[in-house]
């Protein structure tokens, strides 16, 4: 994802997550961490045949862990496996930091991402009461090691040829 990405992505972040959408400002905040030899993020566009935005996903790393950050696939893409692959490929970008764990955060109330995790080896390890604003939603705090999803791609459920959802990662190699 890059800087001008973001008007797109907040139109798809407003649709999904209309009372606790981020800001422009934050997306911007990101963004800038995602660049350069000292990157500290890593942020994917998937896009439909069109060019239409479809989903994102984010990552944060600091201290050996990385932080899914945010993770969305539009409504109609729902079922096709967009949102495992985001998934994987954040898994892949927690790798790249050198992170021994991956964290998250989900809404109690979204059994459909709670399965997603648990399918990649999310466990619960914690409540956060009222975590999302201004709904007032608890969230469950998830924990996996970092590494490959537990049994590899045929955790992935079928989804579009890969030209009709294309990834774009946000940042440089690491090393």
């Amino acid at each position: 994802m890059r800087w001008w990405d973001i008007e797109p992505v907040l139109e798809l972040e407003r649709e999904l997550f209309p009372h606790d959408a981020w800001s422009p400002a934050l997306f911007w905040s990101e963004l800038a961490r995602a660049r350069g030899p000292h990157a500290t993020r890593r942020y994917l566009l998937a896009e439909d045949g069109a060019g239409r935005v479809v989903g994102y996903g984010g990552l944060a790393a600091a201290g050996g862990t990385g932080d899914v950050q945010t993770i969305a696939a539009a409504r109609d893409h729902w079922g096709t496996g967009l949102g495992a692959r985001l998934l994987t490929a954040l898994l892949a970008a927690a790798t790249d930091f050198d992170c021994h764990e991956v964290l998250l955060e989900v809404r109690v109330d979204n059994d459909r991402a709670r399965r997603l995790y648990e399918r990649f080896g999310f466990e619960t390890v914690g409540l956060r009461r009222g975590y999302y604003q201004p709904g007032n939603v608890d969230a469950l705090v998830m924990r996996r090691p970092a590494g490959p999803a537990p049994g590899g791609d045929r955790d992935l459920a079928p989804g579009p040829a890969p030209d009709t959802a294309t990834e774009h990662q946000g940042t440089t190699t690491h090393g």
